[in-house]
């Protein structure tokens, strides 16, 4: 490497330049760095050229791209080294002479050392040819798409392992359904539950509407009638009141601090129980103040309901749950059967191109 160093003095300071290339030779269109540095007071701030981008800086060599500036501090900081750091490249064989690079502090100007960069090509056998690759023959005219690309089955070869992916990504979405024992696609159909007074009273309306009252025989008509009141008991106060006795509902409702309409209540299963057990016969005046009752009973121990705080049924979920393992294995068979596919499609294209190495 050639180096040299130019020292110039003045009268308070000592200044040092120095340039120096990474390498002193290289090939034609490869890149080397030039260094310019210089030694100086702390006090004193040099100011390098301001080069550009693919400025010329000699014959035959330019300039490609700044790196990087960068001050040091010598001597316990009474001294620093500041230096800029340029990569430089040359197309052409040449023995560039890069002249000295003045630099200037304050009104005084310092030149570098002068730099020499050998620039070689690579050698060509002229004589041999055969040994350059020969030109690829020109392509007759028109060509197809569908004459040029590999197909398996009728499928492109760029498709398959598409679609393999898409097989592996199925197969992984049943496997964590699975894991999570969910269904694949779950249908559900909601039914908004009515509140029970609602139903309460369209049923004693449905009963009205027949007139079973007037019928001789009177059972069916009170077995209706009480078999509803007991199932809005049971929606309405929550306890079991169609597996309950007559005495036994009129104790909960009276234990339940409820005692609205309760002595007509009692009065209606007590005929209830007459006509159902004892062949006990009503008159129909009877037999409508009896309905009369229960609908009064209804009304004055119904709750208001927001909609949006009624019971949400899922049937669908539930018919899912008792079909749960024969599910589970379908979804295993699945999986297997999704990944053996998806497997087999890949170990195709990879046996497909080994063949056309």
């Amino acid at each position: 490497m050639l180096l040299l160093a130019a020292v110039c003095s003045s009268a308070t300071a000592q200044v040092t330049v120095k340039a120096e290339l990474d390498e002193p030779q290289m090939l034609v269109g490869e890149q080397r760095k030039l260094t310019l540095s210089v030694d100086c007071d702390s006090a004193l701030m040099p100011s390098f050229p301001q080069w550009q981008p693919e400025q010329p800086l000699a014959d035959g060599v330019e300039l490609v791209e700044f790196i990087e500036r960068k001050a040091t501090a010598l001597d316990g900081g009474r001294n620093h080294r500041v230096s800029i750091c340029w990569t430089v490249t040359a197309f052409d064989s040449v023995l560039a002479y890069i002249p000295p690079i003045p630099v200037y502090i304050g009104d005084s100007a310092y030149e570098s050392n002068a730099l020499a960069l050998k620039v070689i090509t690579l050698d060509v056998d002229t004589l041999h040819p055969e040994v350059f690759a020969p030109a690829k023959s020109v392509s007759d005219l028109p060509f197809s798409y569908q004459d040029d690309y590999i197909s398996i089955l009728g499928i492109p070869l760029v498709c398959i392992p598409l679609i393999a992916i898409m097989l592996i990504m199925i197969a992984a979405f049943i496997a964590l359904r699975y894991y999570q024992h969910k269904p694949i696609i779950r249908i559900v159909r909601r039914i908004v539950k009515r509140p029970p007074h609602q139903v309460a009273m369209d049923d004693l309306s449905r009963i009205k509407a027949e007139k079973s009252w007037a019928a001789e025989d009177s059972k069916e008509y009170y077995t209706q009638l009480t078999d509803t009141i007991r199932r809005y008991i049971k929606e309405r106060f929550g306890f079991n009141a169609t597996e309950m006795t007559s005495g036994e509902i009129i104790t909960h409702l009276t234990e339940s601090g409820d005692q609205q309409a309760l002595d007509e209540l009692r009065q209606l299963f007590e005929t209830a129980d007459l006509v159902k057990f004892a062949k006990y016969t009503t008159l129909i005046n009877e037999n409508d103040m009896n309905l009369v009752n229960a609908v009064a009973f209804v009304n004055q121990t119904k709750q208001v309901v927001d909609p949006a705080t009624l019971v949400v049924e899922d049937e669908t979920a539930k018919e899912e749950n008792r079909q749960e393992r024969k599910r589970s294995l379908s979804m295993l068979v699945a999986v297997v059967v999704i990944s053996l596919a998806a497997a087999a499609l890949l170990i195709l294209v990879g046996f497909t191109l080994y063949d056309l190495r």
